[in-house]
């Protein structure tokens, strides 16, 4: 059996208009004090392979149309919905009190392994993703409904944020992926 590579026109991607109607997942992203615009680029881009409802952005992150983020993000800042919010724990709190659950990307004392947390698509869960040097900051983890891990094993224990936000994401679709197997 040949094993021939997809081309872009057999892959039946849809419109950026479709796409924009299209019903996403009930996950949304806090991106606080990122420094790389590019990551933010990445994230944006991995946001629409995974059909991610919003991204908000907060701090001293970049927005689009930053050339760096643009570079990076191949047009998902034109399909994935994004808002910038000066401030994240006033944003989180608005998003709690809409019944948000709030996880932090982050290693901490209580952190949930990423193996072991069941993401629930019935209800909106939003991760915040942190500064490439200090992660999430500790003032946003308080505010939390926990905080999920991403299991490591070398010598550096963190990951890029662009990078940790496609593990995260494959996880969550990977569930959803499964339930709609198992529904079937």
């Amino acid at each position: 059996m040949q094993n021939t590579k997809t081309s872009s026109s057999q892959l039946n991607r849809p419109s950026l208009e479709a796409f924009k109607l299209a019903e996403k997942t009930g996950v949304h992203i806090i991106l606080n004090n990122i420094r790389s615009a590019q990551n933010i680029g990445s994230i944006f881009r991995t946001a629409d392979a995974f059909n991610v409802k919003k991204i908000f952005i907060t701090g001293i992150s970049a927005i689009p149309p930053h050339k760096e983020i643009l570079k990076t993000a191949l047009g998902a800042t034109e399909s994935v919905v994004w808002e910038y919010h000066e401030n994240a724990v006033l944003l989180i709190q608005t998003l709690k009190s809409k019944g948000e659950k709030i996880y932090a990307i982050e290693q901490t004392s209580n952190s949930i392994l990423l193996q072991d947390f069941t993401y629930n698509s019935e209800s909106i869960i939003t991760i915040i993703m942190g500064n490439e040097v200090d992660g999430v900051d500790q003032n946003l983890i308080d505010l939390c409904d926990g905080s999920i891990e991403i299991p490591q094993f070398g010598t550096k224990h963190s990951l890029n944020v662009a990078v940790s936000t496609g593990i995260v994401l494959w996880h969550f679709m990977n569930q959803i992926l499964q339930k709609n197997e198992n529904l079937k």
